[in-house]
C-alpha cells in the first residue's frame, strides 16, 4: 500500500502547473493538480494571454477595415461598424476551446483535478487529520515522509508538492479597482468592457498596458498612457523602447512619461486622476471614462500557509528555489510566476516540464538566459537575451566590448510589400568571440521571428552562424540575417 495519496501534487493549473501535471503523469507518477477556478489554464488562458490575443487580433481586423487601409489592395468597403458583443463572443469561444482541451488532456493522462484552494498542513496539525488514502482509519496519523495539503474540506498527502500558483495584479495605492463598475479596471476588467470608452487612461507603460491600450485605441478610444519611468517597456533594449514610443505616438496614443499617479476619484461613470511629475512638481488632473491599472503583477502565495512547513518568502514575496526548482523544504518544489524571473507563460511551461522530470529522477533544465519576451502590439516587439546596455555592462568587467548590427524593416522585401515599414532587427554580439548575446526586433511578426534567435542562442551561435544560414525570400526573417551580417559590417540591402 502506498504511503501517500500521490507521487506529485501540483498546486495551480496555469501554464506551469498543468504542464507539470501532464508531464509527471506521462512519466508514470500518480499525479493530482489543485485548481480553484471552474476551468483549467490559470490566468494566462482564462483572463490573460489567450483572451487578450483574441481581442488584439479582432481589433486589428476592425482597424484595417475601418481605417480604409484595405483600399490599397482593391478592397473597397462601405460603412464599417463594430459589433463588440460578437468580438467578445469570439474571445470567449477561444478560451472555452482551449480550457476544455486541457481538461481533456488531464483525463487522457489520468491526472486528478482536485477543485478548491490548497493550503499546507503543519506536521503537528496533520496528525489530527484524515488522509484521503485511508478513510477507514479515522485515527490514522499523517504519513511520514509526505506532505499533507488541505484542499477544500479534505486533505491529501503527496511525496512531492509543486507550488505553481502564479501571480495576480499589483494594486496601486490611491486607485481602487472595481471591475464590475467598469470605470477603474485591471487587465481582467479591461477584457470585458461592455462598450468602447471615449477616453481611456492606462496606468503603466509595460507589456499588458500597451497591449490592452492598443486594443481599445483601435476600436475607437482615445488612449493616454501614464508611465512613471522616462521610457516605455522597462527591461527591454533602449533602442526598442525609444522606437516603440515613436510608433505608438504615430498611431495616436498620448504618452505621459516620467509621470506618477497620486490618486483617483470616481463619480458616476467618470474617473478623475491626479498626476504629478515623477521627480516632483505641480499636480494636475485628467478625466477618463475608463482607467486601466497595469503596473505589474505579484506572486500568489496568500492562503498557502507555507509557514506551516517552514518555507519563507524573499523580499519580493517570491519563493526561492535552486536550479532544479527545489525549495529549501524537502519534497516541495516551485515554478512559474511564484519564483524569481520574468513572469511569462512560456517560462512557466518550460519550468513545469523540467520540475516533473527532476521529480522523476531525470534531468530537467531551463536556460533562463534564453527566455524570449514578446509584446503583441502592432507591430509586435520581441527580444531574447541581453540588451545592449546589459551586454556592455557585463563584458566591461573583463575588458571586452560588444558589437551591434541593425537592419530596418523598411528595407525588408516582405515588410515593404505588406506596407509594414516600422521597426528593425538588432543583433548584439561579443566583439571577441562573435557569440550572439541578444536579439531585439520590432516587426509585424516579431513574436514568431524571435524563436529563430532564441534557438540560435541556445546552441551558442555566432552572428556569422546566423548570417551564413540561408533564409527564405521574401520573408520578414531575412531581417535577422541582414542584422547579423551588419554585426561585421556587411549587410547587403542597406
Amino acid at each position: 500500500m502506498a504511503e501517500y495519496d500521490y507521487d506529485v501534487l501540483i498546486i495551480g493549473a496555469g501554464p506551469g502547473g498543468y504542464v507539470a501535471a501532464i508531464r509527471a503523469a506521462q512519466l508514470g507518477l500518480k499525479t493530482a493538480c489543485v485548481e480553484s477556478r471552474e476551468t483549467l489554464g490559470g490566468t494566462c488562458l482564462n483572463v490573460g494571454c489567450i483572451p487578450s490575443k483574441a481581442m488584439l487580433h479582432g481589433s486589428e481586423k476592425f482597424d484595417e477595415a475601418a481605417s480604409g487601409a484595405l483600399a490599397r489592395y482593391g478592397v473597397k468597403l462601405g460603412k464599417v461598424e463594430l459589433d463588440l458583443a460578437a468580438l467578445q463572443a469570439d474571445k470567449a469561444d477561444a478560451v472555452k476551446g482551449l480550457t476544455g482541451g486541457i481538461e481533456f488532456l488531464f483525463k487522457k493522462n489520468k491526472v486528478d483535478w482536485l477543485k478548491g484552494f490548497a493550503s499546507f498542513v503543519s506536521p503537528g496539525e496533520g496528525r489530527d487529520l484524515v488522509p484521503q488514502a485511508d478513510r477507514s482509519r479515522p485515527e490514522a496519523p499523517a504519513f511520514a515522509g509526505a506532505h499533507t495539503v488541505k484542499v477544500g474540506d479534505e486533505t491529501v498527502t503527496a511525496k512531492n508538492v509543486v507550488i505553481a500558483t502564479g501571480s495576480s495584479v499589483t494594486p496601486l495605492p490611491g486607485v481602487e479597482v472595481d471591475n464590475d463598475k467598469g470605470v477603474v479596471v485591471d487587465s481582467t476588467g479591461a477584457l470585458e468592457l461592455p462598450k468602447v470608452p471615449k477616453k481611456m487612461v492606462v496606468i503603466g507603460g509595460g507589456v499588458i498596458g500597451l497591449e490592452l491600450g492598443s486594443v481599445w485605441r483601435r476600436l475607437g478610444a482615445a488612449v493616454t498612457v501614464v508611465e512613471f519611468l522616462d521610457q516605455l517597456l522597462p527591461g527591454m533594449d533602449m533602442d526598442v523602447r525609444k522606437e516603440a514610443a515613436k510608433i505608438f505616438k504615430k498611431q495616436g496614443m498620448e504618452l505621459r512619461l516620467s509621470t506618477k499617479v497620486t490618486g483617483c476619484t470616481v463619480k458616476g461613470k467618470k474617473a478623475t486622476l491626479m498626476l504629478e511629475p515623477a521627480s516632483g512638481g505641480a499636480s494636475e488632473t485628467i478625466e477618463a471614462d475608463c482607467v486601466l491599472v497595469s503596473i505589474g503583477r505579484r506572486p500568489n502565495t496568500h492562503g498557502l500557509r507555507i509557514e506551516n512547513i517552514g518555507l519563507e518568502l524573499n523580499a519580493r514575496g517570491q519563493i526561492e528555489t535552486d536550479h532544479a526548482f527545489r525549495t529549501k523544504v524537502d519534497g516541495v518544489w516551485a515554478v512559474g510566476d511564484v519564483i524569481p524571473g520574468p513572469m511569462l507563460a512560456h517560462k512557466a511551461e518550460d519550468e513545469g516540464i523540467a520540475v516533473a522530470e527532476n521529480i522523476a529522477g531525470l534531468t530537467g533544465i531551463v536556460n533562463h538566459d534564453v527566455i524570449p519576451s514578446v509584446v503583441y502590439t502592432w507591430p509586435e516587439i520581441a527580444g531574447v537575451g541581453l540588451t545592449e546596455e546589459q551586454a556592455k555592462e557585463r563584458l566591461s568587467a573583463s575588458a571586452r566590448a560588444v558589437k551591434v548590427g541593425k537592419f530596418p524593416m523598411l528595407a525588408n522585401s516582405r515588410a515593404k510589400t505588406n506596407h509594414e515599414p516600422d521597426g528593425f532587427v538588432k543583433v548584439i554580439a561579443d566583439a571577441d568571440t562573435d557569440r550572439v548575446l541578444g536579439v531585439w526586433c520590432i516587426a509585424s511578426v516579431a513574436g514568431t521571428m524571435i524563436a529563430q534567435a532564441a534557438q540560435a542562442m541556445e546552441f551558442g551561435a555566432t552572428s556569422e552562424d546566423i548570417a551564413y544560414t540561408c533564409h527564405a525570400h521574401p520573408t520578414h526573417s531575412e531581417a535577422i540575417k541582414e542584422a547579423a551580417m551588419a554585426v561585421t559590417g556587411k549587410p547587403i540591402h542597406i
